[in-house]
């Protein structure tokens, strides 16, 4: 795999003939670690585990129509794409903004297994982050699995801080068990 400045991505908005592309990108993972929630009546605590073997995630299809040509016409806020040179899609990143509290929520952030480690997810983040700045969000913020060290790592490494845990968010899904962080970071 070439490091990230041996590819040039196009980093583009989607248009609705995106939307397969967008549909079909595998947003799995493998990791050797989780991270373990430990609540207590006053707070809880993170502690990263190894896992073995590895615990592989594929997320299920759970019906989400905000890629589907329709709703994406009437979608206010973007979808970023990540290009490769060779024209195939390395990831994509959905917003969604909110005036009221000046937040943008990263609803969505994918990247195809064979292009990670080049800088896309950062590179798509870094979009994400000029348009927030372009809306005059204050802050950035959103939601990953416990599961996802990888993820949660990447997230740290981008300024993201936890700022929250939600216990039952996935509780009636086929992720239940799993539970919901949330990080932020301030918009600049």
């Amino acid at each position: 795999m070439p490091p990230a400045d041996d590819t040039t991505y196009e980093i583009r908005t989607a248009t609705p003939e995106d939307a397969g592309l967008v549909e079909a990108l595998d947003g799995s993972f493998t990791t050797a670690t989780v991270f373990h929630v430990e609540t207590a009546e006053d707070g809880f605590t993170l502690r990263e585990t190894a896992v073995d073997p590895p615990l592989t995630k594929v997320f299920p299809d759970d019906g989400d129509d905000s890629t589907d040509e329709g709703d994406q016409e009437l979608r206010k806020d973007p979808t970023f794409l990540a290009v490769a040179p060779d024209g195939s899609l390395a990831g994509f990143v959905s917003v969604a903004y909110a005036r009221w509290n000046r937040r943008l929520t990263i609803e969505d952030i994918e990247v195809a297994p064979d292009h990670r480690g080049r800088g896309v997810g950062r590179a798509l983040m870094s979009r994400a982050e000029e348009f927030a700045r372009e809306r005059g969000a204050g802050h950035i913020w959103l939601e990953v699995t416990n599961i996802n060290a990888p993820a949660i790592h990447a997230y740290r490494r981008m300024g993201f801080a936890l700022c929250g845990l939600d216990t039952s968010l996935y509780e009636f899904t086929a992720s239940a068990g799993e539970y919901a962080l949330y990080l932020s970071k301030p918009c600049r």
